[in-house]
């Protein structure tokens, strides 16, 4: 029972994350383009199925993991997710730099632009304060990751449905709803959790 639950969780997620990658891949809109313009929207397809699996690991959602290895996991996992998106953004400054200097400097006339910028800065701004999560306590570090993760869920999901592209509609718009709903539910248990020790401190 146990091995039918953790495979069948592993399943899902592969297919939730798989299926909208293939899709994209299987695009027409990719068959002039050159391979470091595939390989950046790869990237940011990847960053994005990788955002689902980070709440569930951190909650301690996976069957078959303990508590201490989901969180290894989560850290290895965020550091995949900010190569990927230095995949991403490299490689569409390699395939056109005045498109990526306008989206940087937030001139960018595409709507989709600067919430991608900002999700970007603050993955990267979770990733300096994970080196520095020792220096800053365990409260200080818990609120701001929080702040940061929804920042960045918010940010990259809206990048990504305003951007018509290789990612198939309903496919792109089924992953990014997991998306919500894994950072939804992972916030709202951790805060009531959070809440519940506080009220037995009390």
């Amino acid at each position: 029972m146990r091995l039918a639950r953790v495979a069948l969780f592993w399943a899902v997620l592969a297919v939730a994350i798989g299926v909208p990658i293939a899709v994209a891949m299987a695009s027409p809109l990719l068959a002039y383009r050159g391979p470091v313009y595939i390989l950046a929207g790869l990237a940011g397809i990847i960053a994005l199925g990788l955002m689902l699996v980070q709440p569930v690991l951190i909650a301690g959602y996976v069957p078959g993991l303990s508590a201490y290895r989901a969180r290894r996991v989560h850290q290895w996992i965020g550091g995949a997710l900010v190569v990927a998106v230095v995949i991403h953004v490299a490689g569409l400054w390699y395939t056109s730099p005045p498109d990526m200097i306008d989206a940087l400097t937030f001139t960018s006339p595409t709507p989709f632009s600067p919430f991608g910028v900002i999700a970007m800065w603050a993955i990267f701004a979770v990733a300096v304060l994970a080196l520095l999560r020792r220096r800053l306590g365990l409260r200080v570090w818990r609120i701001a990751h929080m702040s940061l993760a929804a920042v960045i869920v918010v940010g990259s999901v809206v990048h990504a449905m305003l951007i018509e592209g290789a990612m198939e509609t309903i496919t792109k718009a089924a992953l990014c709803a997991l998306v919500v709903a894994a950072a939804g539910k992972v916030i709202a248990d951790l805060w009531v959790r959070r809440k519940r020790a506080i009220s037995r401190e009390g």
